[in-house]
């Protein structure tokens, strides 16, 4: 059990939010005497992928960056008894904790290293397709892994956080996790340190929307956020965020004590909205209810975040299923000044006429990104790439005899200025994977627990009480909108002078969330933002989503929307540049609309 005074709140600290966070947070985090436990995301869906291709390939499938960012933290965790949860096991879970057993002893120290099982589940879901194809969906796509076109060759599913509390409540000091849900370590640690089943399902919610803001480490400090001219003269640094956990799953939201960065409503909001897909935010151990969450600033980069309400989780979980995808390669020319669009069309069709084999690929893009202003002041700012991708199932297609080589090869006969760049590693073939997510059992998970020390391994029930998932959340355009003339005389100018906005991928979903910073702004950007108006906003690229849906988050000012199948296939195989729908914010925000002049005089973002 925690010790007796876990009445006070539980204080956490999230030290990375992927495997690509800097290494030096955990080591930074560790030496701080008042706090009670670490946490660290390290999975993504490009990186799930790209560790199952790994392991396939009987090569290490966890992330070696944690043992970087953990080696130099662990005598301070040790000395101020700090427990540690991360989920950078991957695909060899035992594996990495082994090694993190190893490194500990190997300086002299006594920690209770353990390790959780169950989100490996190829073998159980491959004899449940083979019984009935029909049963796994697409939560994106929509469509059955029957056409999804590709051979499944690894499944993980996402867990909850209760493996992660047994193992905590044995006495364990770091856990090592492969894919539990991105929440689930804080979800685990707050109901071990509570004492929380899994009936307190308002506490749960809570917990999960603070594992939530957290997770991501540096987007709830002002990283990736609209509003980060704020921090201008302090962008070098940016801390991780703290937060306090309470026993009735509120919890206050802080900055990382003498460090750069920013806590308040705005870089909470705006990390609330990021990668959800509708108003019921689901977790495998409960779902919450965003519409309930509250923020409230309490002080200096400290924001209290009350309200959330907890349903009961659904009888299934998500489930990533992997499929080699084949081969990829890419090359760049670069335009410049006049008649970009007649240039690219040159190139584009000599390239088509010189490829060997077009029927061999399976993807073959051209692409011109950025557009010359008027009159440039340089010919850096006349100048704009045009990418040429290419995928195939056989690596052969895209060897640069058949790839890299015809499309140099136009340099002479193409057109004004014609410049390709120096660099062609990028136009060598690798593989990449494709990425389907569905839905399965949780029932059929075997979750368990492994404490290194004692041997002893735990099995971990999944919920008894559930509800069924909801596949199509609630969305609906506004109710008794005013005309957009009531709200006064306006300006024509960008959307991102008034609206702060944060986007993300699931799969290929994108989602989108834009809020405003008064609550007089929301009544316009609620009758503004239609699903028809958002069509409209993103102009050509409107036909990638098909469907948009919306709803909206008064307490948070917030209106949100939906894009499914927005991004070609997700990261592990997208030919997008936007890869992580991370821009689609940024882009919409650009966009000119008619702005009140009244918004307009408080100042822009």
């Amino acid at each position: 059990m925690p010790p007796s005074t876990a009445r006070r709140p539980l204080r956490t600290a999230g030290c990375s939010g992927s495997c690509m966070d800097r290494r030096d947070a955990l080591a930074r985090l560790a030496k701080l005497p008042d706090l009670d436990m670490i946490h660290g995301d390290w999975l993504s869906e490009y990186n799930m992928s790209a560790r199952a291709g790994d392991q396939l390939d009987h090569s290490d499938a966890f992330e070696a960056s944690l043992l970087e960012a953990l080696e130099p933290a662990l005598a301070n965790l040790a000395k101020n008894s700090i427990r540690f949860v991360c989920n950078a096991g991957a695909s060899s879970t035992r594996q990495l904790a082994d090694l993190v057993d190893k490194t500990a002893r190997a300086q002299g120290l006594d920690l209770s290293v353990a390790w959780i099982s169950g989100d490996e589940v190829w073998d159980k879901l491959a004899e449940d397709i083979k019984k009935d194809p029909r049963g796994f969906t697409s939560l994106t796509t929509e469509t059955g892994i029957q056409d999804w076109g590709h051979a499944p060759v690894y499944a993980q599913a996402y867990l909850g956080g209760f493996g992660i509390a047994a193992a905590l409540e044995r006495g364990a000091d770091i856990i090592i996790c492969g894919r539990v849900a991105d929440a689930s370590p804080l979800i685990g640690a707050a109901a071990w340190w509570h004492g929380w089943t899994h009936d307190s399902l308002d506490e749960l919610a809570g917990a999960f929307i603070g594992g939530h803001l957290t997770e991501c480490s540096n987007y709830v400090t002002g990283g990736n956020y609209s509003g980060f001219k704020q921090l201008q003269g302090r962008w070098a640094y940016l801390g991780y965020p703290l937060a306090d956990i309470h026993a009735d799953g509120s919890s206050v939201i802080m900055l990382e004590p003498d460090q750069a960065g920013l806590v308040d409503v705005g870089t909470c909001s705006a990390q609330l909205l990021y990668e959800i897909q509708g108003p019921l935010y689901y977790n495998s151990d409960v779902v919450a209810d965003l519409r309930t969450v509250q923020f409230e600033q309490v002080g200096e980069n400290q924001v209290r975040v009350f309200g959330a309400r907890g349903l009961r989780p659904p009888p299934t979980t998500k489930v990533g299923i992997t499929a080699r995808g084949g081969f990829q390669a890419e090359f760049r020319y670069f335009l410049c000044g006049l008649d970009i669009l007649e240039k690219a069309a040159m190139l584009e069709a000599q390239v088509r006429a010189s490829l060997p084999d077009l029927d061999a690929f399976s993807l073959l893009k051209f692409t011109v990104t950025g557009t010359p202003g008027v009159s440039p002041e340089s010919q850096d700012e006349a100048t704009v790439e045009f990418r040429i991708f290419g995928q195939a199932r056989e690596a052969d297609t895209l060897k640069p005899a058949n790839f890299a080589r015809p499309i140099i090869d136009q340099i002479m006969q193409g057109y004004p200025g014609s410049t390709c760049g120096a660099d062609t590693r990028m136009a060598v073939p690798k593989p990449f994977y494709e990425y389907f997510v569905t839905l399965m059992p949780q029932d059929r998970i075997e979750h368990r627990a492994h404490l290194l020390k004692s041997s002893e391994t735990i099995d971990i029930p999944p919920p008894t009480i559930t509800e069924p998932f909801v596949r199509q959340q609630e969305s609906y355009d506004p109710r008794d909108p005013q005309p957009l003339s009531t709200y006064g005389e306006t300006t024509r100018g960008p959307l991102g002078w008034i609206v702060h906005a944060r986007s993300g991928d699931k799969g290929s979903d994108s989602n989108v969330g834009f809020f405003v910073r008064h609550d007089d702004e929301f009544p316009w950007l609620k009758d503004l933002l239609t699903i028809d108006k958002v069509k409209e906003l993103l102009g050509r690229d409107a036909s990638r989503a098909k469907r948009i849906d919306r709803f909206e988050l008064p307490h948070l000012k917030a209106v949100h929307f939906l894009l499914k199948d927005h991004l070609d296939r997700g990261v592990a195989s997208t030919s997008s540049y936007d890869c992580l729908g991370k821009n689609v914010a940024e882009y919409l925000r650009c966009k000119h609309v008619d702005l009140p002049q009244k918004f307009l005089e408080r100042g822009k973002i």
